[in-house]
Order: structure tokens, then C-alpha cells, then sequence
């Protein structure tokens, strides 16, 4: 079994044709398809169906996929860990930040980095932390900040500081005091992650809360942006709530206040990397500076 077999595995596995896996590798479509015929004389199993659609994965391709990546990913990471033994001189940096790190004012992190090291590619990824840990722990992103809880079992976390999440309403009493979850089970709620849905960390803080006490929380409006979130609770169309951090970002309308839980609630933002995991130079680089950025934050507590 070779690299290149692996590599011209991998990209069939993901254009699903072998022309489009030539392509990709800049070989001729018969030099890629030899390469994947002698891996499954290799294993002894078929890897793809052909059909008149391309490249249809068979289970046996869908168990090797996971170890393959590991293998291309290690050769290639030794190759510039070789690479940069005495400086930073190329190379990849693959990243994975929180969705909202432009509301932590992280969004000039590739900025930073690349005028120390302009000769270095920088992948930086902004995602839900659920999304972004679970692509850490298969080795698609080498590290990232995160907000805790996630799944995390294949991960090393350093946590860094935390924000306090707060209620917002245009509509409450500004004297009505801290939110209990009864309170917020009750609540005409505007949640804002959509596609991440009630993996997002904030959610299973306050679903896990809201499990204890025998209640649920269901949100009246799903939108995907904590902006789009803001405004209708600016309208009056519904309470919601969001990290200091965030808020202190948005905060545009007078109308809206803020107000905190009756027990605090807070998101931590962590540093995660697959257990055991190799970081490139470049990406070693890159999250020292990252860690760097949340320490210098204003209005977030350390926990280093």
C-alpha cells in the first residue's frame, strides 16, 4: 500500500469519478484508476461501485476513508515539519475558529499571521464549535477555539476564558431581575445557529438546565445569525440570548437589554486538538497567536 494509492483514493472518494480524481492529482484517468485497482487487490475487496453516475463508495471504502486521511495528512505534516526544522518558510496552516470570531475581534488573526509569515498558506475555518471540534477529532482541521461543551472525547481541550451569556428582550421589565429557567422555558425565544441547532454549545448548556428542572425549550423563530437574532428581539418579536461578547458587538438599539441568568451561565472558549495529534510548525504558530488574541480580550475572564 502506497501514499499515492491512498491519495487517488481519497480523491475519487471525494469527486466521486476517477476522471475528476486525475484531474485533481494532475495524473491521466488511467494511471488514477490503476492506483485504486491495485489498492483493492491489495485489501482484497472492492473500494467503489461504478455505475453511470461515477463512483458510488462501498462500506469498505467508507471504513478506510477515516485511517486513509490520517496517513496522507501524517506524510504530509512530517514533510513540513522537516520542511521548517529552523523557521516558518511555507507550508499549511488549517484553523478552525468560532463561528462569531469577528465579534472577538479574531478576524484579523490571518492578517497578523501572515506578516510574519507570508510564506505560509493559512486555512483559516469559521464554524459552529460543535462542527469545528468534530473536524479537529477526524484530523480535517489540525486545531481550533472553540466553545465548550463539545463532543470531546478524541480531543485534548485547553480552556482559555469564558464569557457570560446573557438574556436580551426589548419587552421585559428592566427591573424584573435575573432569568430563571422557568422563566426562559417560557419565553417567546429567538434562536439564532440554525443548522447547528441544539448541538450548539449555548443550547445543551441551557437544554441540560432545562432537563433538570423537567422542562424544554423550544425556540419560536430558528434564524442563523446572532444579527438576524438581535433585530426581531430589537422589533419585539421575541427574547433570546447571546454572549457579552457578541452583544457588546451588535448592541445598536436602546430598546434592547440584557439580563442575567439566576444561575450564571457562561461560554468557555477552549483550545482543541486531536489527542495525540501532530501540529504542523505553521499551525503551532498560528495558535499561539490565537491564544495570544483571546487573552487580550477585554470583558472575557482568563482561565490560564
Amino acid at each position: 500500500m502506497t501514499l499515492n494509492q491512498l491519495r487517488a483514493f481519497l480523491a475519487a472518494y471525494s469527486c466521486g469519478s476517477s476522471s475528476a480524481a486525475a484531474k485533481e492529482l494532475g495524473i491521466s484517468q488511467a494511471s488514477a484508476s490503476q492506483l485504486i485497482s491495485r489498492l483493492e487487490d491489495e485489501l482484497g475487496c472492492s473500494l467503489f461501485t461504478r455505475t453511470s453516475r461515477g463512483l458510488s463508495p462501498s462500506p469498505a471504502a467508507e471504513e478506510l476513508h477515516t485511517h486513509a486521511l490520517d496517513c496522507v495528512n501524517s506524510a504530509r505534516r512530517g514533510v513540513e515539519a522537516v520542511q521548517a526544522l529552523h523557521r516558518v518558510t511555507g507550508g499549511v496552516s488549517t484553523f478552525g475558529v468560532l463561528r462569531y470570531a469577528a465579534n472577538y475581534d479574531l478576524a484579523d488573526l490571518v492578517v497578523q499571521f501572515h506578516r510574519k509569515y507570508p510564506d505560509v498558506r493559512v486555512r483559516m475555518i469559521g464554524l459552529n464549535s460543535h462542527v469545528v471540534a468534530a473536524s479537529v477529532a477526524t484530523g480535517e482541521i489540525e486545531c481550533g477555539l472553540v466553545v465548550l461543551p463539545v463532543d470531546s472525547e478524541e480531543l485534548d481541550v485547553r480552556k482559555l476564558a469564558r464569557d457570560e451569556v446573557r438574556f436580551i428582550s426589548s419587552t421585559r421589565d428592566p427591573d424584573a431581575g435575573p432569568v430563571t429557567i422557568e422563566e426562559l422555558a417560557e419565553a417567546k425565544l429567538v434562536l439564532y445557529d440554525a443548522h447547528a441547532g441544539w448541538m450548539d454549545p449555548t443550547r445543551r448548556q441551557l437544554q441540560d438546565r432545562a432537563n433538570l428542572a423537567g422542562l424544554s425549550i423550544e425556540g419560536q423563530m430558528e434564524v442563523e445569525h446572532a444579527e438576524t437574532a438581535y433585530d426581531l428581539v430589537a422589533a419585539g418579536a421575541g427574547e433570546s440570548f447571546m454572549a457579552k461578547g457578541i452583544l457588546a458587538s451588535l448592541r445598536t438599539e436602546d430598546r434592547v437589554r440584557s439580563f442575567p441568568f439566576a444561575e450564571p451561565l457562561y461560554d468557555t472558549i477552549a483550545l482543541v486538538q486531536r489527542k495525540h495529534g501532530y501540529l504542523s510548525p505553521a499551525t503551532r504558530r498560528f495558535s499561539a497567536l490565537a491564544q495570544q488574541a483571546v487573552a487580550a480580550q477585554e470583558g472575557l475572564t482568563s482561565l490560564v
